[in-house]
């Protein structure tokens, strides 16, 4: 691999009273021997030569009692297509691995785990695992999406009432959940996705842990995570990170508080901690084979880490592609994390790729919920894509596990459903569709998170139906089906809309039209979320129609004129390929 070191944690009683050794193989060697404050541990980092080959390397630690030997196994590379990355050619598919499908219910409840299964409960664990996931690809396949993330999926072994089934308090970074699988089945899993040219986004969370994960009984150094009692919970205010009259009391209470009280705060400034959590990502890619990864509450962490680790990520891994998370209602806050952003107040330069559009996102809320602006919000953001050193990086959605679910923000009305999923598949970015989405799932009637993430049903042994069939889906989830597939897989082999240039209008009378074109194609795209027909007068559209005198209608199929006037029904989104 490019970086020639690795460094081993290494735990066990008193190890600081041991000379460590390593056993002769080819071209690696002992590089230096790290001791900290807590005698348990040892850092042993080892230098990787140029002829090195695969085996296991025998490390010594002797001891005046006596010698223990552990093994570390130096593997191959890889081969064959894996950390593909991901672009605008693409569409994630974002699900919930316990909330998806249960294909092996034998995993429900380990013993010794804290939390088994109660479906009853919307915040406990449902049983959906790996194995439910592969048996559903093809359904996920024929959507059209091209993406699979997952929120994540290492080990989360917390107690009932914190409901970790979401996967965002790990209690061990190298190994996945077993109530979802094995670090084996997730790499099939990724395989099968490969064999159908669908490519798997990690989710990581390098800002906390969960507070039962093993450091936290033993921690290495006082500083591997930050006070509780100094700093509190965070002030989640991602705007004091960029600020640039920010106090620095609120910058720390920012990234260095606890993001909650069950989540400790990990201090990336400690430099083995630091490694640590970059070598785990290196190991991740290739023992796995994933094609991008999804960074969870980017911003939270220390941002000169982030940095460094993105940098190493990208430096091993050219092609890959990584998003962060940043949840900010304003386009140059979300700018300002972007690799190659021109207006830092601090010269800060994140090497980011890519962001998670949540100006958009509330954008897209906005125009089409029933008390909402209206399509101009749309215009109105998308005007400001001059702050973003690569828009078309973005990746875009209607709302995520974490968002109320957009059917019900629109209040269960479809044609708003259309006109957005519509707006979704044809505008500039990177577009992710949340689970259940192709079915216009709303909210459900339970508090809590739980509400968002319901289980699909059909994926449990015993339900009543399967969404996952035409049959077992009711009148209107067919009609979204239907409706998500059409443009999804269009979309699939639309280059304009990946690559191409976007021109748009200033929105009249609730009305938007947009053009996606490159040298050979041209998309005109109509947005009418007005409550009446609307008839366009097309000479104020010349410069994009530039002569086309009709439309193929990607949703209807039917065959559109251009002729002075173009008219609209209601409530209605047109996507046109334009024709000579």
């Amino acid at each position: 691999m490019e970086r020639p070191t690795v460094e081993l944690m290494v735990y066990g009683e008193n190890l600081a009273t041991t000379r460590v050794e390593i056993g002769t193989h080819p071209g690696v060697t002992l590089d230096r021997v790290t001791e900290v404050e807590n005698p348990n541990y040892l850092f042993v980092r080892l230098r990787i030569g140029d002829t090195a080959t695969p085996g296991t390397i025998p490390l010594h630690f002797r001891h005046d009692a006596g010698t223990l030997t552990r093994s570390f196994e130096l593997r191959p590379r890889r081969t064959g297509t894996y950390a593909q990355g991901f672009s605008s050619e693409d569409v994630i598919y974002l699900l919930m691995p316990d909330r998806f499908a249960n294909g092996a219910p034998e995993n429900d409840s380990i013993p010794g785990f804290l939390e088994g299964v109660d479906r009853s409960d919307p915040d406990a664990r449902h049983g959906g695992d790996f194995a439910g996931i592969r048996e559903h690809l093809d359904y996920i396949d024929d959507l059209g999406m091209t993406a699979l993330w997952m929120t994540p999926i290492f080990e989360n072994d917390m107690p009932p009432e914190y409901g970790a089934y979401h996967g965002y308090a790990a209690t061990d970074m190298y190994r996945v959940d077993p109530r979802f699988g094995s670090n084996d089945t997730f790499r099939r899993l990724v395989e099968s996705a490969h064999e159908r040219d669908l490519k798997v986004i990690m989710d990581m969370i390098h800002n906390h842990i969960g507070d039962r994960h093993w450091w936290m009984d033993d921690p290495p150094t006082g500083d591997w995570v930050h006070d509780f009692d100094k700093y509190g919970t965070t002030n989640y205010e991602g705007a004091a990170v960029i600020d640039p009259y920010a106090a620095e009391h609120d910058r720390e209470q920012l990234t260095d508080a606890w993001f909650v009280p069950s989540m400790p705060d990990l201090n990336q400034d400690n430099e083995l901690l630091a490694t640590y959590l970059i070598q785990n990502t290196l190991w991740w890619i290739e023992s796995t084979g994933i094609d991008g990864i999804r960074m969870d509450t980017y911003f939270y962490a220390d941002k000169d880490y982030m940095t460094r680790w993105t940098s190493a990520v990208l430096e091993e891994y050219p092609d890959f592609n990584i998003v962060g998370e940043s949840w900010v209602p304003t386009v140059p806050h979300e700018a300002y994390w972007q690799d190659d952003f021109q207006a830092h107040p601090d010269d800060y330069d994140s090497d980011l790729p890519s962001v998670t559009d949540f100006p958009l996102s509330f954008a897209m809320q906005d125009a089409f919920a029933p008390d909402g602006g209206g399509v101009y919000d749309l215009y109105r953001t998308l005007a400001q894509d001059h702050v973003y050193p690569a828009p078309n990086k973005l990746v875009t959605f209607l709302d995520n596990h974490d968002l109320t679910r957009f059917f019900s923000v629109v209040d269960e009305d479809e044609d708003a459903f259309k006109l957005a999923y519509a707006f979704l598949m044809t505008t500039r970015g990177i577009p992710q569709v949340y689970y259940a989405t192709e079915l216009m799932q709303p909210m459900l009637d339970v508090e809590g998170d739980g509400a968002k993430r319901p289980d699909m049903p059909g994926g449990w042994p015993g339900d009543a139906r399967s969404v996952f069939t035409e049959e077992g889906r009711t009148a209107r989830e067919n009609r979204a089906h239907d409706f998500v597939t059409t443009l999804t897989t269009w979309r699939e082999d639309a280059d304009v809309v990946h690559h191409g240039g976007l021109t748009h209008y200033i929105p009249q009378d609730d009305t938007y039209v947009y053009f996606r074109h490159d040298a050979d194609d041209t998309v005109m795209v109509v947005l009418n979320n007005a409550e009446e027909s609307r008839t366009l007068a097309l000479d104020r559209f010349e410069e994009r129609i530039q002569g086309h005198t009709a439309g193929r209608d990607v949703i209807s199929g039917a065959t559109v004129a251009l002729g002075d006037s173009l008219t609209v029904p209601a409530r209605t989104p047109m996507v046109l390929e334009l024709r000579k």
